[in-house]
């Protein structure tokens, strides 16, 4: 059987992802009642971080600690993709000594290079295109406060960005409508509207994105890696923050998220954010320890 890596969302069947996040909602329970299953145990996650992120961070280390494995955290000061040593030897001398790898960093080429050369699963922690991890949180969010996103309609405010970019994949997987709004130059890839067609809909205003939306979800407005920009994109995206006036266009039962961290009243208004009868982004920043737990535990047993 040969190694499965998780990159995007689309290296999962619709079955397989649906498969992994009731894994994850099992797993929460169990959790929750004490009864986690020590399935890792003696297995070892390397954690390859050029990007820096306090909840990847943390969820991928305490869900191998909580199901009896290990982790080792990589900052860029222990290993630099690409610089020094060849990405292709990296992974081939990495993936003989874990059983998973987790890599956070800039090109996406990078992730690809890597898995390439892995003996073993590699996940896609993030990349300057594709957030999928992320993306699996959400949709399991969404599940557990509303059932089944398929045939949904889902608003996405803000730059056309890496998370952007995988919920256009999870539309065309999971089978919901996606309406993007984003000032003009921030658009997400053209070549992946294309291939979306009409499951997505690019618009340059927020409230028509939102109308009659059953999720509505943002990001910062600049990325990491975009700090020098931060200024300029304050300017362009000034129309696009997610309130309460916004969101009284989308359905009566909306909810909101967000991958985190939050810049309160920037791209999310403080007052929206801690409204718990909305806002269900400490779910969804929670449900990454889960969802990955699930993500690794499917990984390595289809790829034995």
């Amino acid at each position: 059987m040969s190694v499965r890596h998780f990159l995007t969302l689309r290296d999962l069947s619709v079955a397989e992802l649906h498969d992994v996040i009731d894994l994850s909602i099992k797993m929460k329970a169990a959790h929750y009642a004490g009864r986690d299953e020590q399935v890792m145990a003696g297995k070892v996650l390397a954690m390859i971080f050029e990007k820096a992120s306090t909840r990847t961070r943390v969820s991928f280390e305490a869900g191998m600690a909580q199901l009896g494995g290990h982790a080792i955290f990589l900052s860029p000061n222990d290993t630099q993709l690409g610089r020094g040593e060849p990405v292709e030897d990296s992974a081939r001398v990495i993936s003989r000594m874990v059983d998973v790898v987790m890599i956070r960093t800039f090109g996406h080429d990078q992730i690809v290079r890597f898995a390439e050369n892995s003996k073993v699963p590699v996940i896609n922690g993030l990349t300057d295109d594709y957030h999928p991890c992320q993306l699996l949180a959400d949709i399991q969010t969404f599940i557990e406060h509303r059932g089944s996103i398929k045939g949904k309609t889902v608003a996405w405010v803000g730059d056309g960005n890496n998370v952007c970019q995988s919920w256009i994949n999870a539309a065309m997987l999971f089978d919901f409508r996606l309406n993007i709004a984003c000032p003009k130059g921030y658009e997400p890839s053209s070549a992946l509207l294309a291939e979306a067609g009409d499951r997505v809909r690019l618009t340059h205003s927020p409230a028509e994105a939102v109308k009659g939306a059953h999720l509505v979800t943002t990001d910062v407005y600049a990325s990491m890696g975009q700090e020098q920009e931060e200024e300029v994109r304050l300017k362009h995206f000034s129309d696009y923050q997610v309130n309460h006036g916004l969101l009284s266009h989308a359905a009566d039962d909306v909810i909101f998220l967000h991958c985190l961290p939050a810049h309160r009243d920037e791209e999310v208004s403080a007052a929206l954010l801690e409204d718990d009868a909305i806002s269900k982004v400490w779910d969804e920043a929670e449900n990454r320890l889960h969802v990955q737990k699930a993500l690794m535990v499917f990984l390595m047993r289809e790829s034995q």
